[in-house]
C-alpha cells in the first residue's frame, strides 16, 4: 500500500512519501522536489509541471496556472469575474454554469473544468510518487487551505477522483504543518498536563493562514484558525509589476499590459526580484532583453522602497493574528512558539510584523516549502495499515459556523439552528430529533456570510423522504444525523423514523419519549469517535408511556450547492484516460525522434574520432547518410509518425553497428587471447610436471593428462594461426576471429575430470579456481 501526501499549492506542488526510513520529499524527473502548478496545452499533447512552466512565455494563452482559486466557483461569481481580466489565459462558462478554462488543445478549442485541470496536475504528482516508490499509487492525503468552503472541498475531491486517486483525507495546510511539527517531539506535556500552545503561520503565494494548536503527548488539537485569502506572495508580485509597468510606460513608452507575453516575462522577473530583496537591502537591478518591440528594458528597486509600495498590504498582516487571539482567548505569554512557513514568509517586512505582534522571535524549524506535504504523508501513514506510526490523534476545527433551517409547521415560518459553531471540533457528528407527519427538507448554510470568502452561503438542501405519521395520527419522531467529516465537508449522513409498535402480550415494553407538537423538543445527541454525549433542549414533557418502538431508515435526497453529476464525473475520468494515453504516445514519438538525432550526432563525432580507423572505404558513404538524415530531421522529418523514426534508426544502425563492432572486437580480442594463452600455459606446466614424476601430480590419470596435452597443443596451434591471420587484417575489415569464439575455446579446452582432480588437491591458482567455478 502506497503512503503519499500531496501539497497542491497555488504556484507549486510537493510530493512526500513514507518509506521504512521515514518521510521523504521526492524529486520529479528534473531532480527537483518542487513541481510547478502549471498545465500547458499543445497541438499534440499536454505538458504538466516544469515542462509547462517552460512554455509560459512561448505558449502563454494555452498555459494555465493559479487555477486552484477557482475551485467550486460559478463563472458568474464576482471573484471569478474580477480575476478574469488579469489572466493571460481565457476563462469560459461550463454548461453547468461553473468556471472552465478555454484553451487550444489538439488544434481544437476546448473548455476544461477546474476539476479536470487539477486532476491533470494530480496525475503528474501521482506519476512522480510512483516513480519514487516503484509501485502504483492510489491512497493519498491532499492539502487544502483552511479557508476552503464546502463547495471548494467537494471540487478538490472530484479532481482527485478524476485522477484515479483515493483521497483518504483533505487536510488543512496548517494542520498538516502542525502534525509534521508535533509528531516527532519527545518532550510534549503529558495528557493530563497543561498543553503546549504553538501558533502556525503560513504565508503562501495566494493565501495567508494562521492556526493555534495545543499539543500534548500523542495529541494535537486545533484551537482556532484565521485567514486572509486575499493576501499572499502574488499580491506583492502585483505591486512590483504595477510599479515597473508605470516606469516602462514613462521611460520607454511601452504599454506592457497590451502584450500578454511581455506581461508574463515581467511577472517572472518581478518574482525573482522579490526573492532577492528578501536577502538584500541594497539597490537591485531588473533587466529584460528584447522585452517589447525589440527594446531592452531595465530598472532598479531596493527593499525600503518596495516596503513603502506594499504598506497597504503589510497592514493586513496583523488582522488574522488579532482574530486568532480573540477567538482562543489566549494571552501572548501562553504561546510557546510561533512557527512560520510558506514561500512568502521569506519577505522581511512580513516576518518583522508577525514577530513584533507576538513579541518573540519566529521559529523556522520546519522546511518552509515542504512541511505541508510531509504532514500529509504522515497523516496518510497514520491512516494506512501498512505502516506502524506513533499514536497521534488530530482534532480539527470547523472554519465557518454552519446552520440548518427548515419550514416549521408549529411556528408557521422558517426555523433555524446553528449545529456547528465556528471552531467546533471536527470530524464530528450530531443527531437531531424532529417530530413530523410528512417528508421535510433541511437547508444547510454558513450563517456568517461576512467572513465567508464565497458569494453564496448555501451549502445544500437535504430532503428527508418517506416520513409518515404514527398509526395514531400523531407526529413521528425522526432522527437526523449531521456530520462534518475528515475532509471538512458537511453532510446529512442518515435519517431514521422511530415507529411505535404495539407490544405483544407478555412482552416487556420499551420506553421512548412521548411525541410532542411538531418541531417542539428538538434536541441533538453529539457523537465523536463513537462516544455519545446527550445535549437536550426540551420543554417539560408529559409522563413517559411504556411502548415498544422500532427504527426505520429513511432515504435522503441530496441537492448540494456543488457536486459534479456522476455521469459528468465518469466522462471526465474517461477523457483524462484518453489524454494520458495521447501524452504517452506523443512522448514515445518524440523519444523515437530523439534517438535518431542522438545517434546521428554520436556517430558523426565518433567517425572522426575513435571509429576513424575502423571505417572501410566502402562504408565511407555512412558519413553522407548521417548528414542526409540530419537534414531530413529538420525538414520533412520534423513531424513524422513513431514508426518512421524507428525505421530510420534501424537503417542507420545497419551501417553503423558493423563499424562499432570492429572497434569493440579490437578492444576485447587481445584480452581474450591473453586469457586463453595464460590458461594453456598453466595446464601445460602441469603436464610437464606430471611427466617429470612430480609427487604433487601423481594422483592424475595418465589418459586424462594425455588428453589435456593434446587439446592444449591443438588450441595453441589454433590460437597462433588466428593471431597470424588477424595481424594481416586491416582494422577497417571484419576480424578473422571474434572475442566470443576465443572465450568459448577458453571454456572447453581442458578436460573436466582433469580440472576436478586439480581442484580436489587445491593445485589450481586461485584466480583460475574462481573462473572455473563461475
Amino acid at each position: 500500500m502506497s503512503v503519499v501526501g500531496f501539497d497542491v499549492g497555488f504556484q507549486s506542488c510537493y510530493v512526500a512519501v513514507a518509506r521504512a526510513g521515514g518521510i521523504e520529499t521526492v524529486a520529479n524527473e528534473y531532480s527537483d522536489r518542487c513541481t510547478p502548478s502549471f498545465v500547458s496545452f499543445g497541438p499534440r499533447n499536454r505538458s504538466i509541471g516544469a515542462a509547462a512552466k517552460n512554455q509560459v512565455v512561448t505558449n502563454c494563452k494555452n498555459t494555465v496556472q493559479g487555477f486552484k482559486r477557482f475551485h467550486g466557483r460559478a463563472f458568474s461569481d464576482p471573484y471569478v469575474q474580477a480575476e478574469k481580466s488579469s489572466l493571460v489565459f481565457d476563462l469560459a462558462q461550463m454548461p453547468t454554469g461553473t468556471t472552465g478554462i478555454k484553451v487550444m488543445y489538439m488544434e481544437e478549442e476546448k473548455v476544461f473544468s477546474i476539476e479536470q485541470v487539477t486532476a491533470m496536475l494530480l496525475t503528474k504528482l501521482k506519476e512522480t510518487a510512483e516513480a519514487a516508490l516503484k509501485k502504483p499509487v492510489a491512497d493519498c492525503v491532499i492539502s487544502v487551505p483552511s479557508f476552503f468552503t464546502d463547495a471548494e472541498r467537494r471540487s478538490v475531491m472530484d479532481a482527485a477522483q478524476i485522477a484515479g486517486l483515493n483521497c483518504l483525507r483533505l487536510m488543512n495546510d496548517t494542520t498538516a504543518v502542525a502534525l509534521a511539527y508535533g509528531i516527532y517531539k519527545q518532550d510534549l506535556p503529558a495528557p493530563e498536563e497543561k498543553p503546549r500552545i504553538v501558533v502556525f503561520v503560513d504565508v503562501g503565494h495566494a493565501g495567508y493562514q494562521v492556526s493555534v494548536c495545543a499539543f500534548n503527548k500523542g495529541k494535537l488539537k486545533v484551537l482556532g484558525s484565521a485567514f486572509d485569502p486575499e493576501l499572499g506572495g502574488k499580491d506583492f508580485d502585483e505591486v512590483l509589476v504595477k510599479y515597473f509597468c508605470e516606469e516602462f510606460a514613462q521611460k520607454y513608452k511601452l504599454d506592457v499590459r497590451s502584450k500578454p507575453r511581455a506581461l508574463v516575462r515581467l511577472y517572472q522577473e518581478c518574482e525573482k526580484l522579490k526573492k532577492l530583496m528578501s536577502a538584500n537591502s541594497s539597490d537591485l537591478p531588473l533587466n529584460i532583453e528584447c522585452f517589447m518591440n525589440d527594446i531592452d528594458v531595465s530598472g532598479t528597486l531596493n527593499r525600503a522602497k518596495f516596503e513603502e509600495f506594499c504598506a497597504e498590504l503589510l497592514t493586513k498582516v496583523e488582522a488574522p493574528l488579532r482574530s486568532i487571539m480573540e477567538q482562543t482567548r489566549l494571552k501572548k505569554d501562553d504561546i510557546y512558539a510561533v512557527e512560520i512557513i510558506g514561500g512568502a514568509s521569506r519577505i522581511t517586512a512580513i516576518k518583522e510584523r508577525i514577530s513584533k505582534f507576538f513579541g518573540k522571535e519566529l521559529s523556522t524549524t520546519l522546511n518552509a516549502d515542504e512541511a505541508v506535504a510531509r504532514g500529509c504523508a504522515l497523516q496518510c501513514a497514520i491512516l494506512s495499515p501498512a505502516f506502524k506510526v506513533r499514536e497521534f490523534s488530530i482534532t480539527e476545527v470547523v472554519p465557518y459556523p454552519i446552520s440548518l433551517k427548515w419550514t416549521s409547521a408549529a411556528d408557521e415560518g422558517i426555523s433555524d439552528c446553528e449545529v456547528f459553531p465556528k471552531n467546533h471540533a471536527a470530524p464530528f457528528s450530531k443527531v437531531l430529533t424532529f417530530y413530523r407527519r410528512e417528508p421535510f427538507s433541511l437547508e444547510a448554510y454558513y450563517n456568517n456570510p461576512k467572513e465567508l470568502p464565497y458569494p453564496d452561503p448555501t451549502m445544500g438542501q437535504f430532503n428527508i423522504q418517506k416520513v409518515v405519521p404514527q398509526p395514531s395520527g400523531e407526529s413521528s419522531k425522526v432522527k437526523v444525523k449531521v456530520r462534518v467529516n475528515v475532509h471538512g465537508v458537511f453532510s446529512v449522513s442518515s435519517a431514521s423514523l422511530v415507529e411505535v409498535v404495539k407490544s405483544a402480550e407478555g412482552e416487556e415494553p420499551m420506553e421512548t419519549d412521548t411525541p410532542a407538537k411538531e418541531d417542539e423538543g428538538i434536541h441533538w445527541a453529539q457523537s465523536k469517535d463513537n462516544k455519545q454525549e446527550e445535549k437536550k433542549n426540551e420543554p417539560p414533557q408529559a409522563k413517559k408511556a411504556k411502548v415498544k418502538t422500532k427504527t426505520v431508515d429513511l432515504p435522503i435526497e441530496n441537492s448540494l450547492h456543488w457536486q459534479l453529476a456522476s455521469e459528468t464525473l465518469n466522462l471526465f475520468v474517461e477523457n483524462e484516460g484518453k489524454m494520458i494515453m495521447q501524452d504517452k504516445l506523443e512522448k514515445e514519438r518524440n523519444d523515437a525522434k530523439n534517438y535518431v538525432e542522438e545517434y546521428v550526432y554520436e556517430m558523426r563525432d565518433k567517425l572522426h574520432g575513435v571509429l576513424e580507423n575502423f571505417v572501410s572505404e566502402a562504408v565511407n558513404s555512412f558519413s553522407l547518410k548521417l548528414e542526409d538524415t540530419e537534414n531530413w530531421l529538420y525538414e520533412e522529418g520534423e513531424d513524422q509518425q513513431k514508426q518512421v523514426y524507428i525505421d530510420k534508426l534501424a537503417e542507420l544502425k545497419k551501417l553503423g553497428e558493423p563499424i562499432q563492432n570492429r572497434l569493440m572486437e579490437a578492444e576485447e580480442r587481445p584480452k581474450a587471447l591473453n586469457e586463453l594463452g595464460r590458461q594453456i600455459q598453466q595446464y601445460m606446466k602441469v603436464v610437464e610436471a606430471y611427466k617429470a614424476k612430480d609427487e604433487l601430480y601423481d594422483h592424475l590419470d595418465e589418459l586424462e593428462v594425455m588428453k589435456v596435452e593434446k587439446q592444449g597443443n591443438e588450441t595453441m596451434t589454433w590460437m597462433n594461426n588466428k593471431m597470424n591471420l588477424q595481424s594481416k587484417q586491416s582494422l577497417s575489415q571484419d576480424p578473422v576471429v571474434k572475442a566470443q569464439e576465443i572465450q568459448a575455446k577458453t571454456k572447453v579446452q581442458t578436460s573436466p575430470l582433469f580440472l576436478l582432480s586439480l581442484i580436489n588437491k587445491n593445485l589450481l591458482f586461485k584466480p583460475m579456481k574462481i573462473q572455473i567455478l563461475l
